[in-house]
């Protein structure tokens, strides 16, 4: 669509009408409410180190039961800090207690086992979005109130081109692959089999995320580098005030994606930097039928001050999104690379359905993505022909900087469910090289916009 094109086009959708019930609180004061609620957890001043619970160092020495005995003697005093010293350690999953901070300290490297065997026995997950009986994560919480993973040392999942990750699967790949599971766990969460007969685990290909707290409340990861993960690196899921500050991912494995909360309610993720093979941040709210049955958005969360380097989105919601995301605010974060594909992306079809609305994109700076700095698409995978339409409604962007890409903005959405209500205020798309791709979207506003170097006016 060349600028002609699209300048016939805005004017034509800016006629239609707003979307009607809009919350009258300003996103200022949202933003605000949100940001008052998220807390950090405070831990006790004890420590328990490894060492002195059985923990040996070096790489040839399994180390997880000496964490899990430190976890539990943390616990047991009311909680504190379970110290990982400096040196390498290995070991296997590791569950978090109540009040229980995990402490990765300067120097300090965990890493974690090859063997598959040392994520079993199976528990309570969720796998791209639909819940089922699967391998530990590598750290993982239940159900538990003030929990951390913190400091400045490592995480090292060992994650390779031969361990887990070649269960990804995808055309022409050699078995054993995750492509059987996948379609097995889908028809399961379609049919309503209750979760506790999903069982997968061993003999399957189902593979963990590394750090998974699952409805647990008041969540902190901070400081700590993670490395090759099996997919997903920090996944926290139906959680409520979760703060992930100041970590950094580094691992461009199949589905690493770097921060994908999931149903979860009041979320702050700030000054982290991202290096992915897969989204550097995915909001997610379950897939399908089983996203439907659980049925909770997440909602309330700001992510700032953040830095994207590879990726496929810096910052995407979706696809799995059956439970709907409302109230996010993406601010004064930092996105560039040849190998990013989209800074802003929202990706979902008509079989995950859900909506998505209020979205505030803000103050970013973009220097090169390879596709659209812009993208929101409901032709993700399945595409149409399903029977749960998906939603999107006010997307704000404003105060947006992109040097290259190959479109500003890229919308797609269907004849019977457009995209609603988009604004784009006082922002300049330097060289989008295919300028801008518009199809089935009602309400298009633009207020000091240029694009190749020229202004865009309605």
């Amino acid at each position: 669509m060349n600028r002609r094109q699209f300048l016939a086009a805005t004017s034509a959708l800016a006629l239609a009408p707003t979307v009607s019930g809009a919350d009258p609180a300003s996103p200022e004061a949202r933003q605000a409410a949100i940001l008052k609620r998220i807390k950090a957890p405070v831990f006790p001043k004890r420590d328990f180190d490894i060492t002195k619970y059985g923990a040996i160092a070096g790489v040839t020495n399994d180390s997880t039961p000496a964490i899990a005995n430190a976890i539990a003697a943390c616990a047991a005093a009311g909680g504190g800090r379970v110290v990982v010293p400096a040196g390498e350690f290995l070991t296997g999953a590791i569950h978090l207690e109540n009040n229980v901070n995990l402490y990765i300290s300067q120097g300090a490297t965990l890493k974690f086992s090859q063997k598959y065997e040392s994520y079993l026995p199976v528990v309570y997950t969720r796998w791209e979005g639909t819940e089922c009986m699967n391998y530990s994560p590598f750290i993982y919480a239940y159900g538990k109130t003030n929990v951390g993973v913190s400091g400045p040392g490592t995480l090292d999942g060992q994650a390779s081109s031969t361990v887990w990750w070649p269960w990804k699967g995808g055309k022409n790949a050699p078995e054993p692959n995750q492509l059987k599971d996948n379609k097995i766990l889908l028809k399961m969460g379609d049919d309503g089999v209750p979760v506790p007969e999903r069982v997968f685990g061993g003999g399957h290909y189902l593979r963990p995320n590394f750090i998974q707290p699952y409805k647990c409340t008041n969540v902190l990861i901070e400081g700590v580098t993670i490395l090759n993960s099996p997919m997903w690196e920090v996944n926290p899921v139906l959680c409520k005030n979760v703060t992930v500050r100041g970590v950094k991912i580094d691992t461009h494995g199949a589905n690493n994606d770097g921060c994908d909360p999931e149903s979860c309610t009041d979320v702050l993720i700030e000054d982290c930097v991202f290096n992915t093979g897969d989204d550097c941040i995915a909001i997610k709210s379950g897939r399908n039928a089983d996203g439907r049955r659980v049925g909770v958005a997440c909602s309330g969360l700001i992510i700032r001050n953040c830095t994207m380097q590879d990726g496929h989105g810096g910052v995407s919601i979706g696809s799995e999104v059956s439970g709907g995301i409302r109230d996010v605010f993406v601010e004064n974060c930092k996105m560039s690379s040849p190998h990013l594909q989209r800074a802003l992306r929202i990706k979902t079809n008509s079989y995950r359905g859900g909506t998505i609305e209020n979205i505030w994109f803000r103050n970013v700076t973009v220097g090169e993505v390879s596709a659209a700095v812009i993208d929101v698409d409901f032709y993700y995978e399945d595409g149409e022909g399903g029977p749960f339409k998906p939603a999107v409604n006010n997307v704000v962007v404003e105060n947006v900087t992109a040097q290259k890409s190959k479109h500003a903005l890229y919308l797609r959405g269907y004849r019977d469910a457009p995209i609603r209500g988009l604004t784009v205020t006082n922002c300049n798309f330097g060289t989008a090289t295919s300028g801008n791709f518009l199809e089935n979207v009602q309400s298009v506003k633009l207020d000091r916009v240029t694009m190749n170097g020229q202004a865009v006016r309605l």
